[in-house]
């Protein structure tokens, strides 16, 4: 992370406890995610340990650690999608990509993401990638989809 960059984001700010997460989510906004060196200079601005920082950005699923890829993928585990096989359409995505949940591919193509509800209910199991949504997904639908998008 730039100085001048960091230097300009706690001028928007008091430099107090309270402000921690409206200036993770200003470095968020600017990075994409957080990256570990603005958690470094934060703590330190706001004399928080990092640790802490972790706590409160780890308890928000809006925060990231690390870049996303260029393609997005959600895998919906809420109550319908859950109990529809979304754990295996997570699976078949984790075993695919080789990441966890979070995490994106060494070659920066890929992200996944675990979420709650996409508001798809009807269509479970649901899946998306980028802005397009897959509902009734099952292994066979996924792995053809994936292996589609991959050829591109």
């Amino acid at each position: 992370m730039a100085d001048d960059v960091f230097v300009r984001i706690t001028r928007e700010f008091k430099g107090e406890r309270a402000d921690l997460i409206p200036v993770l989510q200003k470095i968020q906004s600017i990075y994409d995610y957080l990256p570990r060196e603005a958690i470094a200079k934060t703590a330190r601005w706001l004399k928080i340990s990092e640790n802490e920082i972790f706590g409160v950005a780890t308890f928000y699923t809006q925060f990231r650690f690390m870049p996303r890829g260029r393609h997005h993928v959600k895998v919906c585990l809420g109550t319908a999608c859950h109990v529809k096989s979304g754990e295996q359409m997570l699976e078949v995505a984790k075993r695919r990509f080789e990441i966890e949940p979070g995490e994106t591919t060494k070659d920066g193509e890929y992200d996944l993401e675990r979420v709650v509800c996409l508001g798809c209910c009807a269509l479970a199991p649901v899946v998306t990638l980028d802005d397009k949504i897959y509902g009734q997904m099952s292994v066979l639908k996924l792995q053809g989809i994936l292996d589609e998008q991959q050829k591109t």
